[in-house]
């Protein structure tokens, strides 16, 4: 899947609808006393909460569950709670979101885990947890363990939550994974401990910055660090890729042996609450993972939702909506960066062509993108690793197609141009043909519509000869700007018409 066609028509992340993930791990709820401070107490030097509201919801792995749910996946809990009142609220909670399927083992004797953030002003001023942190009974272990293995092969992927509260202890987290890993399962886990070699054969673990350091005993100061921690554990703990969450410093992934590596800076945008934005990095993963995303572009969609969750208070989700807005969002920012000047287009083809990729290269007037347009460009960039479009500026359009041309300006058409995927940068030129910035950007590729042939493409001759080569793409029939605009201009319906072609021709410009 892409970060594009999950933002198709229909559901934001239709691929994600009905994909099943196993969430074992432990399950607590978060609390959240909200108020204001407006003075100090006169029988200590503490400040006075004077509390407006109190809200509660599923924390630990069930927020993990809430944020699969959340995307449109369907997860099943297991877990364990109290004999208490917590426990019923919790149990409550998760069965009112009908993506979630949740079996809490109730075992008696033990608390459920109950975290109090006490909130003023929008900033935690105090938390009060009541917890219980001991092994589970061994009855109850193996019926944990039990329901967990059952559940497998009827999931897509297995997410392990572990917040060393006993469910994944005494040896559980290994025997889910191997369990996992035998049936074929990808397994996410988000750790903790100073040891992951309990999580040997996990396919990805998600720790933060300070269970990165523990666990692989260097100091983890900037994303350099990160990745140096990364592999030392990639080689140690015998897990296939480290997602490291680092506040401020976004993500870094690290996995084939530590010879991928990737950096994610943080998504700009103001800090509310970092409560339980692990919890939506991993299990945005997961469900990625179990849809079959790679997984640098997992990580990439789960840090544009973990940037949406530190900007909201308490324990939040990521929706679909939500992470499709802030990428379409991103990728009209990213538009403006692919608009470039011939200096910087330079550049950036001599920084491309460093790394050994093959640079492609059309041209256009692009006035009123239409299908043809872009199945041209689709087939441009299947015939190359990055794809510049030449589009001539509005002086060099109305020389060539007259004073009522073009109907849209550069720079949207430029901006429209620049938002297609295919499209990698856009350089304006206002010669009434390419020739100079062709030679400029010297492409291995040169690629025009087939109503040409090849001795009629401008810059084929010398793409040739510097050993590249000339494609001429397909026509869709029946697309032509000139024959649209005439036809709105008569009112005729539609009729045949030739896709348009630009000034990359000897030819008169049609």
């Amino acid at each position: 899947m892409t970060a594009a066609s999950g933002t198709a028509a229909g559901a934001p992340f239709p691929e994600l609808a009905g994909v099943r993930v196993l969430c074992v791990g432990d399950l607590m709820l978060d609390r959240f006393v909200a108020g204001s401070i407006e003075r100090i107490s006169p029988e200590a030097p503490v400040p006075v909460l004077h509390i407006a509201h109190t809200t509660a919801m599923p924390g630990g792995a069930g927020n993990v569950a809430r944020n699969v749910a959340a995307l449109g996946g369907r997860v099943r809990l297991i877990s364990v709670i109290g004999d208490d009142a917590a426990g019923a609220e919790l149990s409550a909670a998760l069965a009112a979101d009908p993506n979630i399927t949740a079996e809490p083992l109730i075992e008696a004797g033990r608390r459920t885990t109950v975290k109090t953030r006490f909130i003023a002003a929008s900033q935690q001023v105090l938390r009060a947890d009541e917890e219980t942190t001991a092994p589970l009974s061994v009855a109850g272990r193996a019926e944990v363990e039990a329901r967990a293995i059952a559940a497998i092969a009827d999931s897509d992927a297995v997410l392990l939550s572990d917040y060393a509260k006993g469910v994944l202890g005494e040896g559980m987290a290994a025997r889910l994974i191997a369990a996992a890993r035998a049936a074929g399962r990808p397994v996410i886990v988000d750790p903790k401990g100073r040891d992951f070699r309990r999580y040997a054969g996990a396919s990805v673990i998600t720790p933060n910055r300070r269970e990165l350091a523990e666990a692989s005993g260097v100091i983890v100061a900037t994303p350099e660090d990160a990745v140096a921690a990364a592999r030392s554990l990639l080689a140690g703990a015998g897990i296939d890729a480290v997602v490291a969450t680092l506040g401020g410093d976004g993500l870094v992934v690290v996995s084939d042996g530590g010879a991928a590596v990737r950096h994610l800076p943080a998504i700009a945008r103001e800090v509310f609450d970092v409560t339980g934005a692990g919890d939506t990095v991993v299990a945005a993963l997961a469900l990625l993972i179990a849809a079959g995303t790679p997984l640098a572009e997992a990580a990439a969609i789960a840090n544009v939702a973990a940037g949406i969750v530190v900007g909201k208070v308490g324990t939040a989700v990521a929706t679909a909506a939500e992470i499709a807005a802030a990428l379409r969002q991103r990728e009209l920012a990213g538009a403006d960066a692919k608009l470039c000047s011939r200096a910087g287009a330079l550049e950036q083809v001599a920084a491309w062509r460093r790394q050994g990729l093959v640079v492609g290269f059309t041209n256009g007037c692009f006035d009123l993108i239409h299908p043809g347009h872009l199945s041209l460009l689709r087939q441009a960039r299947a015939a190359c690793d990055r794809l510049v479009v030449g589009l001539n500026s509005d002086a060099s359009v109305r020389r060539l197609k007259g004073s009522g041309r073009p109907v849209q300006s550069e720079a949207a058409r430029g901006l429209v141009l620049a938002a297609l995927a295919d499209v990698d940068l856009v350089v304006i030129f206002d010669e009434e043909t390419p020739a100079a910035l062709i030679e400029a950007l010297r492409p291995g590729v040169l690629v025009k519509g087939a109503d040409y042939r090849i001795d009629e493409v401008v810059g084929a001759a010398f793409v040739r000869s510097i050993g590249g080569r000339v494609l001429l793409a397909r026509l869709e029939p029946g697309y032509s700007t000139s024959a649209t605009l005439a036809r709105l201009a008569t009112g005729e319906g539609d009729g045949d018409g030739d896709q348009e072609a630009s000034s990359a021709s000897t030819r008169p410009a049609r």
